[in-house]
């Protein structure tokens, strides 16, 4: 009777210590993402000087890097006298949910809850072009929806038999469940272009952009 009084005790525990969770993060999230409202725009591509080449691809992958896993890094040669066009391709990863504040591939607002009720995945691509003052660094983040053949929670069975005409063959799938018939493209995600854009900028530039657990701990300790 003790242990079972002992393990609800330590239940309650952990609901309430994820709703105290859940609530900082969703302050820092509207006040995060509040900020990003009223800050002005970046230009993409972006405009940085370069005086050494080596260090400013460095910090370029390093800052892709934050976000997502690099799929494939094309670096910026020199060939005779001309410099040839970078690019950085990454892998297509599930977007981060209100529950993943850690995570960086979505930003606070209405990009992380759509990520928490669809299921989202994003994946960014970089140019790195040569100019006349250092580099020109376009940043595209796409958006797509997964498209399955029915709800994830649906009451049909999976052995109705189907009249719409279309066939499915599932192979390596799990047993029981949706059937994921691919990815549907939604779009660019502006809001996490801009916020890598902002990020670049700060390397370059030395500018300190809080995090947003410290915007939090700044607001609350305001008079």
């Amino acid at each position: 009777m003790v242990r079972n009084s002992i393990a609800v005790w330590h239940r309650h525990l952990s609901v309430a210590g994820l709703l105290v969770c859940s609530l900082v993060a969703g302050c820092a999230t509207v006040l995060s993402s509040r900020e990003a409202e009223n800050a002005p725009p970046m230009p993409n591509p972006i405009e940085i000087s370069v005086s050494d080449h080596e260090f400013a691809w460095n910090q370029i992958v390093d800052m892709v890097d934050d976000y997502f896993p690099i799929a494939r890094e094309e670096r910026v040669r020199l060939i005779g006298s001309v410099l040839t066009e970078g690019r950085i391709e990454t892998k297509p990863i599930p977007g981060a949910t209100v529950m993943e504040y850690f995570r960086r591939d979505s930003t606070p607002g209405f990009e992380r809850w759509h990520g928490t009720f669809q299921s989202i995945r994003r994946q960014a691509e970089v140019r790195v072009v040569p100019s006349q003052k250092g580099y020109a660094v376009s940043i595209i983040v796409r958006k797509e929806l997964e498209d399955v053949d029915r709800p994830e929670m649906s009451q049909i069975g999976s052995a109705v038999q189907r009249h719409d005409g279309s066939l499915i063959r599932p192979r390596n799938s799990r047993v029981g469940g949706s059937i994921s018939l691919g990815w549907i493209p939604i779009g660019r995600d502006t809001a996490l272009e801009q916020k890598m854009i902002a990020d670049l900028y700060a390397r370059f530039y030395h500018v300190e952009t809080p995090p947003p657990l410290q915007s939090l701990h700044h607001h609350l300790n305001m008079p």
